[in-house]
Parts: structure tokens; C-alpha cells; sequence
């Protein structure tokens, strides 16, 4: 778990995700060697601040967003939430501006109209427009991990397990899902035009709800905001349950991912969200049960080579 304190570690609002590509790329350069098949890494300016690894002869593809939810400073004190981060007075944030490092923590206003303003802490004024995170928090106990940014980071470090032997798929680093998505659209048209790869798996956290729990195995989300074609679904569904690993079926009626943003573009890709379920969403405490996190990886695995 120490590569996932570390991807927890790094920055990386919507919209600023140059710093967590930057680590990803070193930390690849670093450990592919180890890797059974030595991937393609295609990154660049026409890519943004997203990556794609193609292994092999891909099929499918694993779509996992680098970006976390934050707040940006504004006018005055000011904070505008960047995706939708809870906002608890108290909590402490973390970034850098001209003048250096910030630390500093969230205060709610309520006006004489009964409005609440979020507002920060210091004793200056941060520059305009500087992304704030929630400050890193990592603890882990026999059972669970508790931290800010398990969504997405520990989608992330999903991703980065199942490449170390993956034979044919494609991996995609992609920017912007907190905040309305963005990235996926070109990202989608270029490995279908360039490998015809049309399927994919969303790895991403979901939410325990009152029909997903902690310790019941990894969700495969049979609907949220989005609905996957049935068809794809039920492949799905089949070798999850001829692997024998541990999954529940997630069905909601709201929330949304990069497959919800796949839907959304003209391209023909079938997609499913996959995901250990998370408590305390969007928060300094998002908590995630380690049995669900090891089912993650073993049924992407699975999924990635049988599919």
C-alpha cells in the first residue's frame, strides 16, 4: 500500500493534473521492466495530462481518472468547490501559490439571509484561482484503509496492478471526471480509431449504500446515472461468477463516471463501472474495506484477459 500513500500524496485537481501525470510517467519508466509485457506509453500535448499504455493486442480497455475533487480560491476568502468535495468546517487543505506552501482549513459563513459562503482560513489572501486539496491523511488499520482521495487514486493503483501482467489491453489515464468529464471523448476516438477497441471497464469507487457493503467483495455497477448495454453487461456478470471472486451488483439511480461520459460521444463503446465501495464520499475519510480492494484487482484481471 505504500504506492497508494504515495499517488495520495500527489496533487491533482480537475483541471491540474500535470503534477500526478508527471508521477505516473516516472513511476512507470521505473517498474515496467518488471511488467510481463512492456506496454506503449503514448502521452503528449495532444493527449493533455492523460496517458495510454497499450499491451499487446488490446480488446479492452481499463479507464482509470487521475483527477480528485478540491476547492479553488476566489474573491476575498472565498472557495468554489472543483467537483463535489463535502465541506465540513475544520477541514484542513493543502496547496502552493506565488508565496509558497498553504495550509489551511475550511470555514463556513452564513450570512443575515441564511446563505453559507465557503471560505478559508489564513492569514493572507491565497492567489485567485489556486487549487486546494484535502491534506493527505493516510491510515490503515487490519481491515481498512482511510484517506482522502481513495476515489480515484485507489482506481488508480488498481490499474497499475493489473498492468504489471497484463498481455493485451489498453490502460487509460484520464483527466477531468470529477468536474464533468472532458477527456475521455478523444481518448475513446483514439483507441477506437487506432486499435478498434470498443469495450471497456471503469475502474473507479463507488459508494456503500444500503445494498453495497464493506467486506462483500468488489461492486459491478449494473446501473447508475448511466445504463451499460445488457448484452456486455451479462458477459460480465458470467465470468464474474465462474471466477468465484467475491462482487456485489450495485444498482443506483444517480452518480456518474467516465463511462456515463463514454456513453455520451458517438463512438460505440460498451462499458461497466467496477469498483470496491467506499464510506464518508468525497471527504478527508473515505474508507475502503481491503478484502473488497483485493477483490478489485483479482476480477480486473480476470476481466482484462477473458473478455
Amino acid at each position: 500500500m505504500k504506492l497508494l500513500e504515495k499517488l495520495i500524496e500527489v496533487r491533482g485537481t480537475s483541471g491540474d493534473e500535470a503534477e500526478i501525470k508527471d508521477f505516473l510517467l516516472n513511476h512507470i519508466h521505473e517498474v515496467k521492466q518488471n511488467w510481463k509485457v512492456q506496454p506503449q506509453i503514448i502521452a503528449g500535448e495532444e493527449f493533455q495530462d492523460a496517458i495510454i499504455l497499450v499491451f499487446g493486442k488490446p480488446k479492452t480497455a481499463l479507464f482509470a481518472h487521475i483527477d480528485t475533487i478540491g476547492y479553488m480560491s476566489a474573491y476575498g476568502k472565498n472557495l468554489i468547490k472543483i467537483g463535489g468535495p463535502r465541506a465540513v468546517e475544520g477541514y484542513e487543505l493543502v496547496g502552493q501559490d506565488s508565496k509558497g506552501e498553504i495550509e489551511t482549513e475550511l470555514m463556513l459563513i452564513e450570512d443575515e439571509n441564511g446563505s453559507t459562503s465557503i471560505q478559508y482560513v489564513l492569514d493572507r489572501e491565497i492567489d485567485r484561482g489556486t487549487p486546494l486539496s484535502f491534506k493527505p491523511n493516510f491510515r490503515e488499520t487490519e481491515e481498512y484503509i482511510q484517506s482522502p482521495y481513495l476515489d480515484n487514486r485507489l482506481g488508480v493503483w488498481n490499474a497499475l496492478q493489473v498492468a504489471e501482467t497484463l498481455e493485451n489491453g489498453i490502460i487509460v489515464f484520464s483527466t477531468y471526471e470529477e468536474h464533468g468529464g472532458g477527456s475521455v471523448g478523444f481518448l475513446g476516438r483514439y483507441i477506437y480509431d487506432n486499435y478498434q477497441v470498443r469495450q471497456a471497464l471503469i475502474s473507479d469507487i463507488t459508494w456503500v449504500t444500503d445494498g453495497v457493503h464493506h467486506g462483500k467483495g468488489v461492486a459491478i455497477s449494473m446501473r447508475d446515472s448511466g445504463i451499460p448495454r445488457r448484452k456486455y453487461l451479462n458477459r460480465i456478470l458470467s465470468i464474474a461468477s465462474k471466477s468465484g471472486i467475491a462482487h456485489q451488483l450495485e444498482v443506483e439511480s444517480a452518480g456518474g463516471s467516465d463511462g456515463t461520459m463514454l456513453q455520451k460521444t458517438d463512438l460505440p463503446f460498451d462499458w461497466c463501472f467496477i469498483g470496491a465501495p467506499e464510506d464518508n464520499v468525497h471527504s478527508p475519510d473515505e474508507k475502503v474495506h481491503k478484502f473488497d480492494i483485493a477483490c478489485m484487482v483479482d476480477l480486473y484481471k480476470v476481466l482484462m484477459q477473458e473478455l
